[in-house]
């Protein structure tokens, strides 16, 4: 029987769920912070990381667990209503809960590690950090017939009003907002099934940012509201 515990958990831009987008690295403004537990939280444990631009992490999808196993999924990117075998897909519902990408090493201050290009959840547990090896982990012969290519983009585009408040809140987080909205909506998060109405709203959190949008046309995406999430 084997065990597994924490090394640490990330600070994110993501507070949800919806809108992450489906690999790492998609969008670059989205990032984070590992805060390593004891003993990993001491320099001797993080010796020779500066030398290295990413990171695998390894880490436990822990909104997902559940206690039957799933043998098929249907992956968004087959549109959310074609079933694949699990090992054949990067689903979050995995038989150990166990997950992996690889991010951006941006800079190391008092321990913590600053990381951008992230997909996970802020309270994410990390069990493991690994360093990206280009010679080793590049396959250039590698094939994937599910997933030959990037996923379509989508145009974003902002009322007058939203885009006054996405700078407003830019400048008081000191976080590029604006462009992370942009690359993750653009990644068009909604189930691709979705025909949604124009007068739809969806909705979503960005650090403490609350991020209001519709679908004038199934071609575009317009940002509504930016707006302060306050706390109890």
């Amino acid at each position: 029987m084997y065990q597994l515990e924490p090394i640490g958990y990330i600070h994110s831009c993501f507070k949800e769920k919806f809108t992450i987008p489906r690999q790492p690295l998609l969008a670059p403004a989205a990032t984070g912070v590992i805060e390593l537990l004891a003993p990993y939280n001491q320099s001797e444990a993080l010796a020779g990381l500066e030398q290295i631009s990413h990171l695998w992490l390894l880490f436990i999808f822990h909104q997902t667990m559940q206690d039957k196993p799933r043998l098929k999924v249907r992956p968004p990117r087959l549109g959310g209503n074609k079933s694949l075998g699990v090992f054949a897909t990067r689903s979050t519902f995995r038989p150990n809960n166990i997950g992996q990408s690889v991010v951006k090493l941006e800079k190391i201050v008092d321990n913590q590690l600053f990381i951008s290009g992230i997909d996970l959840l802020d309270g994410t547990p990390i069990i493991d950090i690994k360093p990206y090896v280009p010679y080793a982990d590049i396959v250039t012969e590698a094939t994937n017939n599910i997933a030959p290519k990037p996923p379509k983009t989508i145009q974003v585009i902002w009322t007058t009003q939203a885009l006054k408040q996405a700078k407003q809140h830019e400048e008081r987080l000191q976080k590029p907002l604006q462009t992370l909205i942009e690359q993750c909506l653009s990644q068009d998060p909604k189930p691709a099934y979705q025909q949604p109405e124009p007068t739809r709203e969806y909705g979503t959190l960005f650090w403490d940012v609350n991020v209001k949008w519709h679908y004038p046309d199934l071609n575009t995406i317009e940002v509504l509201v930016v707006s302060h999430q306050l706390t109890n």
